[in-house]
């Protein structure tokens, strides 16, 4: 052990146990996430004030439509002009960065936690995660799932139903499970 809190282990991108400090912030963010979820789709204002309160950052003219899921909130930072559907699940157990003008289809995934191979580190609770970077302009189709550690270049589409567990770069349209480039654009 190095002496940090596990809330500082947690995001240095290192191993940690999810103790009462961190379930303080996650409670923080359900509260937040269930009173953004029950709101009026008509109030738009008032869910723009709480969505920049929950996340790290929430770019000009981005629009996220309800229901959303955050574990944390605050690892999340958005870009300008982008726009998510609804049933967006972000563990932002590590940071999560969506650029400008992204697209993001109804019930897509980005899953920044992991858990470890060993059975025995994870009988005793550890866990980690590792950030993900969705670049400008990027479109991820219905229901993609973005896994630990991926990095997805600018203008780049991935397809419905994809699961990305490896970097895509810029400008190419992948597909699958796994996903993989199909052409460039």
């Amino acid at each position: 052990m190095t002496g940090k809190s596990m809330r500082h282990r947690m995001l240095d991108g290192e191993l940690y146990i999810a103790d009462e400090e961190i379930g303080r912030d996650y409670l923080r963010a359900q509260d937040l996430t269930r009173r953004i979820n029950a709101l009026p789709a008509a109030d738009g204002e008032t869910r723009r004030k709480l969505l920049t309160e929950l996340l790290g950052a929430l770019g000009e003219e981005t629009e996220i439509r309800t229901p959303v899921q955050f574990d944390y909130g605050y690892q999340t930072y958005f870009g300008a002009r982008s726009f998510v559907n609804f049933g967006f699940v972000c563990l932002d157990v590590a940071r999560v960065t969506i650029g400008d003008d992204v697209q993001i289809a109804t019930n897509v995934q980005l899953l920044t936690a992991w858990h470890p191979v060993d059975p025995q580190a994870r009988r005793d609770k550890w866990e980690a995660g590792s950030p993900i970077t969705i670049g400008d302009n990027v479109w991820l189709g219905g229901g993609v799932i973005v896994c630990p550690g991926v990095t997805i270049g600018a203008n780049t589409v991935v397809g419905a139903g994809s699961v990305v567990n490896k970097d895509l770069p810029a400008n190419v349209v992948a597909v699958g499970n796994p996903a993989r480039i199909v052409r460039e654009i």
